[in-house]
């Protein structure tokens, strides 16, 4: 992978040779490199199986450039973007010219590329410092038999569960017969390396960042018992991995068995008081509701919250917000965390925008190009809610990335609005005992997928499957286990943002497949939760 002083030259010597094309007004050098090392495990205990295997890697860098042409002879103003990868030479840039200058088009809400100016529009609140690094070098320079290493550190510690796990010994009859029951364990590991340069006309000092991320996702079953358990971790650093995710997933599975309550029980169709886990939060958040918060979906008139910035469009226990200098979460010094971003794809400080402050909508996430046209449009007022002018901080030009492969970045795109940490944050945190009290008699959801919007975006309708981690609560404590693919949610996210009843005060950091952003999600109560009863049929099906 080039390194970052390939990437500087490279955006440096590019932006001059550009620059000095007669018909080249403006023009914008972009220079990414990136790499995925994936290490996937498969293990079966009734088939054979090679327990950790597939262990590999993509790579990808090259140039992007986004470039304003001078008016032609009929006047017209053409923007275009061109890329080429694999090649960071003078030649490459010529060749992402000619592309840009060939499907250059004229939009006639394009104002500028990003100026040094837009910062001041909305100088960003920033709840953490932006010094420090935004990368483990010990993940930059990981070799093959670490990478392999992570793999077996992960089975080593699902399978040392499984064994101890004095359930399934009673299940079994004897220790050497559990593997009978047909264990099995599967899942990845993710290290990503990623490498980025940006430089303009308008800010010609090249500005460049290093971001690494170690991401671990598991899934295991008892597949004769018909249970599932499920595990994950986040880690900026290396030497935070430990493999627990394939723990979590193995001890989930069991504890799925539900012996004492004769094995996980179906519930039917209605309403019920629910405490979400951090996984479904993050994807309900993610899916459902981030699409609402993207300023080109105001622009659009196409978010439900529609003319509501500055009004009330949820409980007054939650609070959201990106954070891109997140650092420090846990108190360790110096640390990088993950999703941690200092300046955006486009040169600009990244920063920390209230989204939603107490129930209370206050901003949007945008990149350049939405700013300026959203501030140029005369029917903003009406899709806001505000006049721009007034809510400039609340929609400060701090998320113009270009999204890769599960949180990288890539030259290949022009930048589009990504999110980097969300935080959803509690008025008054609650501990777990505490929700599940508040709950009483009711279902604690630990993980779903499929989730998506259904009737239309702006109605606010979704759906998903509830797959595993799932129990029902009794007397505000979890009791038996929720029988896997039986019920699927069916709700609408402006109710269940107004029927919250608790947040959690923990956080934990989690990551949908391939999102481009972490969720720092807690667990979140809520009242008048739709679950739908799936047919045993279906459920057959989906097994």
């Amino acid at each position: 992978m080039p390194s970052l002083a390939d990437l500087r030259m490279s955006t440096a010597t590019a932006l001059e040779y550009i620059s000095a094309q007669p018909d080249v007004a403006a023009a914008e050098v972009f220079a990414s490199a990136d790499a995925n090392l994936t290490v996937r495990l498969n293990y079966t205990s009734h088939i054979p199986s090679n327990g950790v295997e597939e262990p590999k890697s993509t790579e990808s860098f090259g140039l992007g450039l986004r470039v304003v042409f001078t008016p032609d002879a009929d006047g017209l103003r053409r923007t275009g973007f061109g890329s080429e990868p694999s090649d960071l030479s003078l030649e490459g840039a010529r060749r992402a010219l000619d592309k840009a200058r060939a499907g250059a088009v004229a939009d006639p809400e394009f104002v500028s590329l990003p100026k040094p100016d837009d910062v001041a529009h909305g100088a960003p609140r920033s709840s953490s410092s932006t010094n420090g690094s935004s990368f483990d070098p010990a993940i930059m320079s990981i070799d093959g038999g670490q990478l392999v290493d992570t793999g077996w550190r992960m089975m080593d510690r699902g399978l040392d569960t499984f064994g101890s796990a004095e359930e399934l010994v009673s299940l079994a009859g004897q220790p050497e017969r559990i593997a009978d029951l047909g264990l099995i364990l599967g899942g990845d590991v993710v290290l990503l390396q990623s490498r980025m340069a940006v430089a303009s006309t308008y800010m010609p000092e090249v500005q460049s960042e290093e971001n690494t991320l170690v991401m671990s996702f598991a899934t295991a079953m008892v597949e004769r018992q018909n249970s599932k358990g499920s595990g994950w971790s986040v880690n900026a650093r290396f030497d935070e991995f430990d493999g627990r995710a394939a723990a979590e997933a193995a001890r989930n599975s069991v504890a799925a068995v539900g012996l004492e309550y004769g094995g996980g029980k179906r519930i039917p169709t209605g309403e019920y008081r629910v405490v979400l886990g951090p996984q479904p939060v993050a994807e309900i958040l993610e899916w459902i509701l981030m699409p609402w918060l993207h300023l080109e979906m105001f622009y659009a008139g196409a978010s439900p919250f529609l003319g509501k910035l500055g009004s009330t469009v949820a409980s007054s226990e939650i609070s959201i917000y990106d954070d891109g200098p997140l650092q420090q979460f846990t108190g360790r010094e110096a640390a990088p965390m993950p999703g941690r971003r200092l300046i955006t794809d486009e040169g600009l400080p990244t920063g920390c925008t209230d989204l939603i402050r107490q129930g209370e909508l206050t901003g949007l996430l945008c990149d350049h190009y939405n700013y300026r046209r959203i501030r140029n449009d005369p029917s903003a007022r009406r899709k806001l809610g505000r006049d721009p002018a007034d809510v400039l901080a609340g929609i400060a030009l701090r998320n113009g990335f270009r999204p890769g492969n599960g949180g990288g970045r890539n030259f290949a795109g022009p930048p589009s609005t990504i999110p980097t940490n969300l935080v959803i944050a509690a008025a008054n945190g609650l501990s777990h005992e505490e929700l599940l009290r508040q709950v009483g008699d009711g279902v604690y959801i630990g993980r779903i997928w499929y989730t998506y919007p259904v009737n239309g975006v702006t109605s606010g309708d979704f759906s998903g499957t509830v797959i595993a981690d799932s129990y029902l609560i009794r007397d505000g404590r979890i009791t038996a286990p929720l029988q896997p693919n039986t019920v699927r949610m069916n709700d609408n996210a402006h109710r269940v943002l107004n029927s919250i009843i608790g947040i959690g005060s923990h956080r934990r950091p989690t990551v949908r497949w391939s999102s481009d952003q972490i969720t720092w999600a807690p667990e979140i109560a809520v009242d008048g939760f739709g679950l739908e009863e799936i047919s045993e049929y279906m459920d057959t099906v989906y097994r």
